[in-house]
C-alpha cells in the first residue's frame, strides 16, 4: 500500500514526480504534450496507465483524471493580461479565474483544482513569476488559490546550489485545503554546495563531438569581448572540476555557451546530455536515468533544461510529509492506492 495518489501535469519528463514518489506517493494520471519527453519519461517510469496528452483536453473534462490526493504541475508561464481585481472589487464586478486568467495554463491547472479538490498541490515555475506584469500576473495566480479556490497557500524561490553544482532558482506554490502548521519560510536548507567535480566526466572520455569547432569558439570570444567592451555581462561561462555553473536552459542544444568546460590546452567543450543528468539530479546515486533511443541530443537538452532540479523536489516533498500524511490522516484518507 502507498500513502496517497497523486497526479503529475505538464509532466515534461518527470523531475516533480520523483520528489514524490519518494515520499510513498502514487501516481495516477500523467500529462505532457511532447513527444519526446513522453519518449523519455515513459522509459524511465514503467507505469500502470497511459500518458494524458495536452493537458487542456484534461481540463475541459475533468473526470476523465482519476481522484487523487496530491497535484503537481510545473505549468508553463505565458505572459497575459490580466483584467485589475482591485478595480472590479471597487466596481463590485465578479473577478473569479474565468475571467482573470482565460486562456492560460495556468487556468487549466485551476480548472482541474476546482473539480478534484485535492488535499494538497505543489506548483513550481520560473523565479520571474513573481514580477511578471509588474507582479499582477503571480497575484492573479495567488487570488485565484486563495480566494477563488480557497487553498492556504505559501510560496518561496529556492535555489539550487545545495544538491547540484548549478545557480538555478525556482519558485514553488504549496497549497494545503485545510490549514496546517507548515511553514515554507521556517524550512532550513542545506548548507552543502557542491562543485563541477561531482558531475563532470574525464575530459579525455569524452566523445570529441561536444568539443566546440574552432569558428564557434572563435565567435563565443569575440561576442564576449564585444559585451565586456559595452559594460554588458552576456557571454559563455567556462567552468572547470571546482566551480559552479550558470543556470541551464532549454536552448543549451545552440552552442552550450552558458555553460563551457574547459579543457586546458585545447578548446572547451558542452557538457554531454549524461553530465546534464547528473546536473539536474536526475542521474545520483543509485538512480540511473535512461535517455531512450530516438531522444536526440538536442531533444535531451531541451528536456534537461525545462526540467526541475530533482533533489530541490525531493527535500520540499520531505519537508511537506509530515503535514501531508496529518492532512490526509484528518480527512480519513480517502484514496488508498494498491
Amino acid at each position: 500500500m502507498t500513502a496517497f495518489r497523486f497526479i503529475d501535469l505538464f509532466a515534461g519528463i518527470g523531475g516533480l514526480r520523483l520528489g514524490f514518489q519518494g515520499i510513498e506517493g502514487h501516481c495516477v494520471f500523467t500529462s505532457e504534450w511532447d513527444k519526446y519527453s513522453r519518449k523519455t519519461y515513459q522509459a524511465n517510469f514503467r507505469d500502470n496507465h497511459e500518458l494524458g496528452g495536452d493537458v487542456r483536453e484534461f481540463s475541459e473534462n475533468p473526470h476523465l483524471i482519476p481522484e487523487h490526493d496530491v497535484l503537481l504541475a510545473g505549468f508553463p508561464c505565458q505572459p497575459f493580461s490580466i483584467a485589475g481585481v482591485s478595480k472590479k472589487n471597487a466596481l463590485g464586478r465578479p473577478h473569479g479565474f474565468l475571467c482573470d486568467t482565460q486562456g492560460t495554463l495556468f487556468f487549466d491547472t485551476a480548472k482541474i483544482i476546482q473539480h478534484h479538490q485535492p488535499t494538497a498541490f505543489v506548483l513550481e515555475n520560473v523565479k520571474n513569476l513573481e514580477r511578471h506584469d509588474k507582479g499582477q500576473t503571480f497575484a492573479t495566480i495567488m487570488n485565484v488559490l486563495t480566494q477563488e479556490l480557497g487553498y492556504h497557500v505559501q510560496a518561496r524561490v529556492i535555489g539550487s546550489q545545495p544538491w547540484v553544482p548549478q545557480k538555478r532558482e525556482r519558485i514553488f506554490i504549496v497549497g494545503f485545503k485545510n490549514p496546517t502548521a507548515f511553514d515554507f519560510r521556517s524550512v532550513i536548507l542545506p548548507e552543502t554546495r557542491p562543485t563541477m567535480k561531482f558531475i563532470l566526466d574525464d575530459n579525455i572520455d569524452v566523445d570529441p563531438k561536444y568539443t566546440l569547432t574552432q569558428h564557434l569558439w572563435d565567435y563565443l570570444r569575440n561576442y564576449k569581448a564585444k559585451h565586456e567592451a559595452a559594460g554588458n555581462g552576456f557571454g559563455y561561462g567556462l567552468v572547470g572540476p571546482n566551480d559552479v555553473a550558470r543556470t541551464l536552459s532549454a536552448r543549451y542544444y545552440k552552442d552550450g555557451s552558458e555553460i563551457l568546460v574547459d579543457q586546458p590546452g585545447g578548446r572547451p567543450r558542452r557538457l554531454t546530455p549524461r553530465e546534464c543528468a547528473r546536473l539536474m539530479g536526475f542521474e545520483r546515486g543509485d538512480r540511473h536515468w535512461i535517455i531512450p533511443q530516438g531522444v536526440s541530443d538536442t531533444q535531451a537538452y531541451r528536456q534537461f533544461g525545462n526540467a526541475v532540479v530533482v533533489p530541490a523536489v525531493e527535500f520540499i516533498a520531505q519537508a511537506i510529509k509530515p503535514y501531508l500524511y496529518s492532512a490526509l490522516a484528518q480527512g480519513g484518507v480517502r484514496r488508498k492506492a494498491a
